[in-house]
């Protein structure tokens, strides 16, 4: 195993809420009241989507050209690390903090608002630049909001973008380049991407169903999360991480998962633990056809017909995209704090109909709690369009 990483500090802003308490309790609970229906998102129907409902901080004049609804999601969890990076600029210097995020959609609604604008007036409204909805602006706009020099980039790979950015942040404290570094993903809601996903028949109609034999796909949402990790020991820690690129297809994974299953091998052995250590998966868990298929089958080779309790947390939060490998992995981290003083696990929210032609999994039922007793390992799945796949392994400090 590599050195190992410490999670020092977490920031959230997701549709179950900021702060970890609330978000932990309403995700062991199974509360999907935050998905709602939207009206003004999916062109000529109504559609339902994980939104973040907050009042959201306005960015700062001085980066009024990096003014989005993304910066102001990702400021919100910013906002929450803020002491924690302060700390280590006094400890480390400016220069080897670094800064990786993973987002896809950046700030396409600035735009899409912009255009709109364009089509009414003829020109472009005055605070609108290009910029804000380029993918660099995310990481950019965090590097200057807290005044660092360190290496500073974004990773867009689809659904797997913030799950991978564990990865690069791992290479640039093991290789002496930074002391610290801030990671994280985030989106936000925009019509591009609803009616992108519509247009490919992947949208549901009602409640996203994952698993089921009568899932017929996602629930876009939005959010952010934010990490601070170091080199050392700390409470929760980075345990393992595997990636791979099967290249399947520009959308479709690979039938019976071989991208998923190097992945969640790869974690595995980074970990340097066996497959029955693992105590709960997030699952990836899109509620479409193929995804649920080709999963299940993965967590079938990779764990046999004894796997460990399994949910998709997406029906409470929606398909958050380039931000999901984050906010998932933000669920996992309170799954293993001290505020999950029970060891609960989330239920996996669905209508209970499994699809016989699937493997059976092991899925989460309302208040079921660790069955050792206590979490000490838990994996978190993203796998995204084009064959990116990354699957992450958090674990206690003792474990």
């Amino acid at each position: 195993m590599m050195n190992r990483v410490a999670i020092t500090q977490i920031g959230l802003c997701t549709p179950l809420g900021q702060e970890p308490q609330q978000v932990l309790d309403r995700l062991v609970a199974g509360d999907i009241s935050a998905m709602q229906m939207s009206d003004v998102l999916l062109f000529g129907q109504s559609t339902l989507v994980g939104s973040v409902t907050i009042e959201l901080p306005t960015v700062p004049p001085k980066f009024a050209q990096f003014d989005c609804r993304n910066n102001q999601l990702l400021l919100c969890a910013a906002q929450q690390i803020a002491a924690t990076v302060e700390q280590a600029k006094q400890e480390f210097g400016t220069t080897r903090i670094g800064v990786v995020l993973g987002t896809s959609t950046s700030g396409i609604s600035k735009g899409e608002a912009a255009l709109a604008y364009r089509n009414q007036h003829g020109h472009f409204p005055a605070d609108y630049h290009y910029f804000q909805q380029e993918l660099g602006s995310t990481s950019d706009f965090l590097r200057q909001y807290f005044q660092l020099d360190g290496p500073c980039y974004t990773i867009s790979t689809a659904c797997s973008s913030s799950a991978k950015v564990f990865a690069s942040a791992r290479r640039l404290l093991s290789a002496d380049l930074c002391d610290m570094v801030i990671v994280g993903g985030v989106d936000s809601l925009c019509q591009l991407t609803v009616n992108g996903f519509n247009a490919l028949e992947s949208v549901s109609k009602g409640h996203c169903n994952p698993f089921s034999i009568n899932r017929d796909g996602i629930n876009i949402g939005e959010g952010a999360a934010l990490f601070t990790l170091t080199l050392g020991e700390s409470d929760i820690m980075l345990a393992g991480i595997g990636e791979s690129s099967d290249a399947y297809h520009i959308s479709a994974p690979q039938p019976e998962g071989a991208g998923a299953i190097s992945a969640m091998q790869a974690a595995l052995k980074d970990a340097n633990i066996t497959a029955p250590e693992i105590g709960y998966i997030n699952l990836h868990g899109t509620a479409t056809p193929k995804n649920d298929a080709m999963e299940s089958r993965a967590i079938m080779e990779i764990f046999g017909t004894n796997t460990p309790p399994c949910s998709s947390t997406k029906p409470l939060v929606g398909h958050t995209l380039g931000a999901a490998g984050a906010i998932e992995a933000a669920f996992c981290y309170l799954l293993l704090s001290a505020h999950n003083h029970r060891q609960a696990l989330p239920p996996h929210c669905w209508d209970g109909q499994a699809d016989p032609q699937n493997p059976p999994i092991a899925l989460v039922t309302s208040h079921q709690v660790a069955a050792s007793g206590t979490l000490n390992y838990v994996m978190s799945n993203s796998f995204a369009f084009g064959g990116s796949n990354a699957s992450l392994i958090f674990c206690r400090k003792e474990a």
